[in-house]
């Protein structure tokens, strides 16, 4: 070879661009647990769960490419929550995703390290966050609990649509009530001249529920109140059977309830809640501190009113409540 072309050819080798193998996707692993069943959080026909899931595609988190997910069921045992807690936290994965309040609490009782996406009632009352805007600690999330006004909203549509109805049964599980949650109901209903009469649940199981309804029947109530208690949704069918047995109009918290034959539900929009709940799994896989990233709360909000279910118990809904309906289902 020619001393030219030799200088030439070591010229070319020195300023070609240097080819690197493709670094392949970092891994990430969370976990999601759910008081109850965890078969909808992979139901095809859930919307919400199916948001989070395509917003967490939409970001780049592929659960089967990039993303592991490990599901698991509290089995509506909250006496087993912190020892589940324990179990997932010795697994560190990165991110968990805790479905209620009682669960977070478990999760905080063993780490106040590992990041947990969280949904449920009042943050700041169940010891979770410092505030909505600066968490602080270890979790962030989404809260369902809308604030003192959402209570005297959803007992005015009670009035609206029964008003012969004086004595309303709040349904909730004891290890869930929330004092302040209490005395706004009790405010909210004073002002509409009803009395309300809590009815609590020891624990989310198809037994309970049934002696919680014949409770119901003994207080003599003539509507019934549910709390948004996500250990009770696994329930809806039940539920809104029983009360269309009892003959009693009831108001629902999430539209699962109204779709499953319920009389009305006015609930935030649950898709909204998961995609925010995805994008704060995808911050913190990409290295945010959950205590930074406020906590979202609901500000729209939906009324389905069923009119099968209105028939079946022989109650007229006004034109007026109708036409502020969001969806009327026949």
């Amino acid at each position: 070879m020619r001393r030219r072309d030799f200088a030439i050819g070591l010229l070319l080798a020195a300023t070609a661009p240097t080819v690197r193998a493709e670094e392949p996707a970092k891994q990430h692993r969370i976990a999601i647990i759910a008081a109850g069943p965890v078969a909808r959080i992979h139901d095809p026909t859930s919307r919400a769960w199916q948001t989070f899931w395509e917003e967490l595609r939409r970001l780049g988190d592929i659960e089967g490419q990039n993303l592991t997910v490990e599901l698991y069921s509290g089995e509506e045992r909250p006496e087993g929550y912190p020892d589940l807690a324990r179990k997932i936290v010795n697994r560190s994965p990165e991110v968990i995703v805790a479905i209620s309040n009682a669960i977070a609490q478990a999760i905080r009782s063993v780490t106040d390290t590992m990041p947990v996406v969280w949904i449920g009632g009042d943050a700041i009352e169940a010891g979770l966050a410092g505030s909505l805007a600066r968490p602080g600690g270890s979790v962030t999330g989404v809260t369902v609990y809308p604030g003192a006004e959402f209570w005297g909203k959803r007992l005015q549509i009670f009035k609206d649509a029964a008003p012969s109805a004086s004595k309303v049964a709040y349904l909730d599980l004891r290890w869930q009530l929330s004092a302040a949650g209490q005395e706004q109901r009790r405010e909210a209903s004073r002002q509409l001249q009803i009395s309300l009469v809590d009815v609590l649940l020891e624990e989310a199981t198809p037994s309970e529920i049934q002696r919680a309804f014949a409770e119901i029947a003994r207080e003599q109530a003539d509507a019934v109140l549910l709390s948004g208690s996500g250990d009770l949704l696994p329930f809806r069918k039940l539920i809104v059977r029983l009360a269309e047995e009892s003959r009693l109009p009831a108001i629902y918290p999430w539209r699962e309830y109204a779709e499953a034959g319920g009389l009305m539900a006015y609930a935030s929009d649950d898709r909204e809640l998961l995609r925010h709940m995805a994008d704060d799994v995808h911050q913190i896989l990409n290295g945010a501190k959950p205590g930074d990233i406020p906590i979202y709360q609901p500000t729209k909000f939906e009324l389905l009113i069923n009119l099968k279910a209105a028939k079946a118990i022989g109650l007229t809904i006004p034109p007026s409540l109708l036409a502020l309906a969001d969806e009327v289902l026949e």
